[in-house]
């Protein structure tokens, strides 16, 4: 009788060990996730500004069509990016795709403030310099957010490699997450603005 009640006490043991760490590897997907939400919103913010700037630019722009365009372009691919990756942001090839699209966004956003610095009258508008202002903000926010969500990201998979929990990551499909990275070097910096 003896033996028996210890073996239900090692089964209850072991299962009360195998739920903490499937609740432990849940709540690290989680947060990974919520991390990827703070993100979205700051880059939701970012697209948000954008049709304001070329809005703004666009009167002083007349001869920098193809710029305004390559902007307005390279954010709509963006936003496209953003919503595949926020529908799932445990599918690695979205989260890929996404970087790319940042990329290609920051890099249209240089060149954009770039020929803007060849517009005195551009670079002197009040509303112009409130944009980039607060696009650079933004900029800094989505830097921060996606470190929170690297970070969330690395303790997830962290837990989820390493044993015992590895088994349970596998018994229950907890896959690998996957950095937001950067991946080219316009994306690495922030648009330097200077209306000085």
């Amino acid at each position: 009788m003896t033996g028996i009640l210890v073996l239900i006490g090692l089964i209850v043991l072991l299962g009360a060990i195998v739920v903490g760490m499937y609740n432990g590897l849940v709540t690290l997907r989680n947060r990974f996730k919520n991390a990827f939400a703070q993100i979205d919103v700051q880059l939701q913010r970012r697209y948000d500004l954008i049709p304001n700037l070329v809005e703004t630019a666009k009167g002083y722009l007349k001869h920098e069509r193809e710029t305004l365009e390559a902007v307005v372009e390279a954010r709509s691919l963006a936003v496209s990016g953003l919503k595949a990756a926020s529908a799932n942001p445990t599918d690695p090839d979205a989260v890929r795709k996404l970087g790319a699209a940042e990329a290609g966004l920051t890099g249209a956003l240089g060149r954009l403030l770039a020929v803007a610095e060849a517009y005195p009258d551009l670079k002197a508008n009040e509303n112009m310099m409130q944009l980039t202002e607060e696009l650079t903000s933004t900029e800094n926010k989505v830097s921060f957010a996606r470190q929170a969500f690297n970070d969330a990201v690395m303790t997830y998979n962290i837990a989820r490699e390493t044993f015992p929990r590895s088994i349970i990551a596998g018994m229950f499909g907890f896959g690998p997450a996957t950095l937001f990275e950067v991946e080219t070097e316009e994306i690495r910096e922030a648009p330097k603005v200077s209306f000085s």
